[in-house]
């Protein structure tokens, strides 16, 4: 985390330069190839004419390695005959020179070399550090400011950024230095602008979140970032509202810190926040700690509000909306025998009735008295009846859009929302569109129709307090199915506990097509919530095209992709024509010819197991510490959440350990080792806190694919374009806020779907959680 270092103590940090990066100061890394010595080390005309004006072969010969080596590494040689043998040879075969070795002759005056040096720059443009300094502290300090970038990828990026406008790169330490010192700042700055909001007050709530309240294990801010238990309940649902208020209570949303720093750079503090422990925090000064405090608020108030949705979306799916579908499906099932019993008996009568039609003369109507005589020949009258009344009971009616058995046994669960419906739309500021602006009004006036005490017979209240507007069609019956009241109290009655689900359910799937939105989140706001435009555009747009490196005008850009998308579609589309495995229909859907599966030859099998009997039985702890040999840079990736540099003695040890612990499934206990350092519980569960984290494993895992796509057998099975994807589900046995039932896959229980892919240059390249929705038919629904 590079934008969130609060060691003050450290002003240069450690780039760890690559032999490449290091390279364009002065230091060739390895040899130039025959394409690099063909691309930059070619004379052509205008070359020659300069050369041309030298005399002796030893000038001609010095003057044309300045003039190579300023374009191969953007910056003179302090000795311009320290050049690889091959550059040497390449210059000289050119200009038909001999002898190359006449070439330490060159510097034997010391002004030639510098008179040359001026004459290059003068030709080519070229401008001394100084003259362009000012300008590239501004871009680093804009790049810095907008993305948090650290000071290896700034570093790398300003040498491309001198280069580009034909600037001489300064020294190594020259250009480290200006890094880590504009960075440093921009830091500070950073500090600065989120610490002088506060008032006195907010300094104080906010350091007493790091302090243990008595009676309690934890701080507020550890009890805020652990969040409420994922259960789908009422109760939890009450328990997550509350802490949403306690940090929506400390004001820190006032502070507009989005319209003054940077999205990212906030986001980096409130990680380093959201990972580091109290005690840490403490130990920082007033600047690092307090805007640290404030970003990781920002943070927890949208966290909290996430979390919210998430339970409520838990709560809907599971709790009430599957269970309510089950317990109808059950009933409908129950009653089925009776239903049909009864309409069978309708259905004699029915046809009895029929059959009078053809009774008497053309011109003469049956008597009532002679239908029921022939119904009652069938059915009895109290038979009929009777059926009549349990068709009628168990079947909608006819103009219903759609059967409210589920509805009926979702009104059944009052009790479960009631509680925290009269607080949600309190606590949490919602928006909507044209789409759900009625429904959120109606949703907003849920808490008085919920605390109403109505005279009228329980759940029962008068029409006056709802938007009869919202109550769609399946809903009418359970919620004005009732004969109206005449008391004056607003001359008819509703059901309150058919009411509140009819709105709850409407706001839920509102909310999950984001036509309902919490300002406040991340997951569930508005999608269209974060674009900038007018005034608020063009004050970031400078910076943000700087930091991206966009031009100002996007046509030149946009008219290269098209070029490019265009070539790849003709490509494909030439393709198509030949391959006879793919066609497409008229519909424009793609069809592939099926792939029959090929049997296993004996000598395949019989290879199998003679690698399988070749390979050693090893720890995985041991394969570790191996590879962690062979590739350094792996172990270099792991660096502390504070962005310091480790103090741990036996770090590869204790890296490993967690590695193996976590990747096997197995804890620490299996691992761990008293009277070994690196191996105490206490020490692997620090590394794990402290060096495990999205940032780290990233480019820990990137020398891996490196190393592998090196592998003879991994470039005979391809270059990177054979991929796939697998699924591995799991039954997930603890609380957990995205796993859903599937009884196709998970029977009784809830699990998740873990999608990885893979292809022949590395595994696990990317991964994602498959959410099972409820299902019917029990099927998963695509996540």
């Amino acid at each position: 985390m590079t934008s969130t270092m609060c060691n003050e103590s450290r002003t240069v940090p450690d780039t760890n330069l690559t032999d490449d990066e290091a390279a364009a100061y002065g230091r060739y890394a390895g040899v130039p190839s025959q394409a690099d010595l063909e691309r930059v080390f070619f004379l052509d005309d205008e070359d020659r004419a300069l050369i041309d004006r030298r005399r002796g072969e030893h000038m001609k010969l010095g003057f044309s390695l300045q003039l190579v080596t300023v374009r191969w590494l953007g910056a003179f040689l302090e000795d311009p005959l320290d050049v690889p043998t091959v550059v040497l040879d390449f210059v000289a075969e050119q200009l038909e020179i001999a002898d190359p070795s006449t070439a330490k002759r060159y510097i034997e005056r010391v002004k030639t070399k510098l008179d040359h040096q001026w004459e290059i720059r003068r030709v080519h443009g070229l401008r001394e550090f100084t003259a362009a300094e000012a300008e590239l502290r501004e871009w680093v300090a804009a790049r810095s400011w907008t993305s948090g970038d650290g000071p290896k990828a700034i570093f790398t990026d300003a040498v491309g950024w001198l280069r580009e406008r034909r600037v001489l790169l300064p020294g190594l330490t020259t250009l480290t230095r200006l890094v880590a010192q504009v960075r440093d700042d921009t830091t500070r700055r950073l500090w600065d602008v989120l610490e002088g909001r506060l008032t006195v007050g907010q300094r104080y709530v906010l350091d007493q979140l790091l302090e243990v309240p008595p009676g309690s294990r934890v701080s507020d801010l550890e009890r805020w970032r652990k969040g409420p238990a994922p259960r789908g309940s009422g109760p939890t649902m009450i328990k997550a509202l509350d802490q949403v208020a306690e940090v929506m209570g400390l004001g820190m949303a006032d502070l507009g810190a989005e319209a003054l720093v940077p999205p990212r750079r906030l986001a980096e503090l409130a990680k380093y926040g959201m990972n580091a422990d109290a005690s840490q925090l403490r130990r920082h000064g007033d600047g690092c700690r307090l805007a640290t405090l404030v970003a990781t608020v920002r943070l927890l108030e949208a966290k909290s509000v996430d979390d919210t949705l998430e339970l409520l979306d838990l709560l809907m799916a599971i709790e009430l909306l599957n269970k309510a579908q089950t317990a109808a499906n059950k009933e409908t099932i129950r009653k089925h025998p009776k239903l049909a019993k009864a309409s069978a008996r309708l259905a004699v009568a029915v046809e009895a009735l029929f059959e009078s039609d053809g009774w008497g003369g053309p011109q003469e109507e049956p008597g009532v008295a002679e239908v029921w005589e022939a119904i009652e020949a069938v059915v009895s009258r109290a038979e009929l009846r009777a059926a009549l009344v349990l068709v009628n009971q168990n079947v909608a009616p006819a103009d219903a859009s759609d059967p409210d058995d589920w509805r009926t046994e979702l009104v059944a669960r009052y009790t479960t929302v009631s509680g925290f419906l009269k607080v949600l739309p309190k606590v949490i500021e919602f928006g909507a569109n044209a789409e759900g602006a009625a429904v959120l009004a109606a949703m907003q006036m849920l808490p008085d129709v919920l605390a109403y005490r109505s005279r009228l017979t329980a759940p029962l209240i008068p029409a006056k307090m709802i938007d009869a507007a919202v109550v769609n069609g399946p809903w009418k019956r359970l919620v004005f199915g009732h004969p109206a009241h005449s008391g004056g109290h607003g001359g008819g009655a509703v059901n309150r506990h058919a009411y509140t689900f009819c709105v709850l359910e409407q706001f839920y799937r509102h909310l999950k097509r984001r036509e309902i939105y919490a300002d406040a989140s991340t997951k569930w706001r508005d999608p269209q919530a974060q674009l900038l435009e007018g005034e608020q555009w063009a004050q970031v747009r400078p910076d943000v095209l700087t930091a991206l490196g966009l031009p100002t005008s996007p046509d030149a850009l946009l008219a290269e992709h098209t070029r490019t998308l265009d070539a790849a579609y003709r490509q494909v589309g030439g393709r198509l024509v030949a391959n006879t495995e793919v066609h497409v229909d008229d519909a424009g859907k793609i069809h592939l010819t099926g792939v029959k599966a090929i049997e296993e030859p004996p000598p395949l099998v019989d290879l199998r197991a003679r690698t399988t009997a070749m390979l050693p039985r090893v720890d995985l702890s041991e394969v570790i510490l191996e590879v962690m040999s062979w590739e350094p840079q792996l172990v270099e990736a792991f660096t502390a959440v504070s962005g310091g540099r480790s103090r741990l003695e036996d770090l590869p040890t204790s890296i490993a350990a967690c590695l193996a612990a976590h990747s096997m499934n197995v804890g620490y206990r299996p691992i761990a080792k008293k009277g070994v350092p690196a191996l105490e519980r206490s020490r692997l569960s620090h590394v794990f806190q402290n060096y495990f984290r999205p940032e780290t494993l990233a480019p820990a895992n990137a020398p891996l694919v490196a190393r592998q796509s090196g592998l003879p057998l991994a470039q005979a099975w391809g270059g990177g374009l054979v991929a796939a994807v697998d699924g591995m589900r799991f039954v997930v046995p603890v609380p957990a806020a995205f796993a859903r039932p599937n009884r196709k896959f998970f029977g009784s229980r809830r699990g998740m779907t873990w999608l990885n892919a893979m292809n022949d240059q590395g595994i696990g390249r990317g991964a994602k959680v498959e959410i099972h929705r409820h299902a019917p038919q029990s099927r998963a629904d695509p996540p």
